[in-house]
């Protein structure tokens, strides 16, 4: 018999060969398809929002929308230190980093992240109909504007037609 058993039974690796060769390479992730995923998820966001009719969640719907199309920035760049001293940083951390012309939009978005938060919560009162109708207008803009940098053909989505 090839190979042998090891004290507790188990054969080595000897027994069964190297693996076979795959006919092609598993390509590794292209940046660009994840940046383009994340704007699509982005635009899908968008959609989302415009079509919620409570506030809270046309917000919350809208800021992961903005979310997302900084992480298609972040995807599109150079890797970048995501962890000082053992703590993650986020996204509006990271932003201005790899695109300095996105520093004022790091800034607003991530102002906005505890208002996002109490608004998942379920926290009445924790987003005005005014409020969310801003961020959904400003989350917008935000994403063409990415797009743009990107160089991505904007893609709005189209509302899914409500079932007759």
């Amino acid at each position: 018999m090839s190979g042998t058993t090891t004290a507790r039974g188990v054969h080595s690796a000897a027994q069964f060969g190297p693996p076979a060769p795959r006919s092609r390479p598993m390509p590794a992730p292209r940046p660009a398809h994840t940046a383009v995923g994340q704007l699509h998820a982005a635009r899908m966001g968008l959609a989302e929002a415009a079509e919620a009719t409570s506030p809270a969640v046309r917000y919350v719907c809208a800021h992961l929308a903005a979310l997302r199309a900084a992480a298609a920035v972040l995807a599109s760049k150079e890797p970048l230190e995501t962890h000082r001293r053992g703590r993650p940083r986020s996204v509006w951390v990271l932003l201005p980093e790899a695109e300095p012309a996105l520093r004022e939009w790091a800034a607003f978005f991530a102002a906005g992240a505890d208002k996002r938060a109490a608004a998942e919560a379920g926290l009445p009162r924790a987003v005005t109909p005014r409020e969310a109708e801003e961020l959904l207008h400003d989350a917008e803009v935000f994403v063409t504007l990415v797009e743009d940098t990107l160089g991505v053909t904007s893609q709005p989505t189209l509302p899914i037609p409500e079932a007759s």
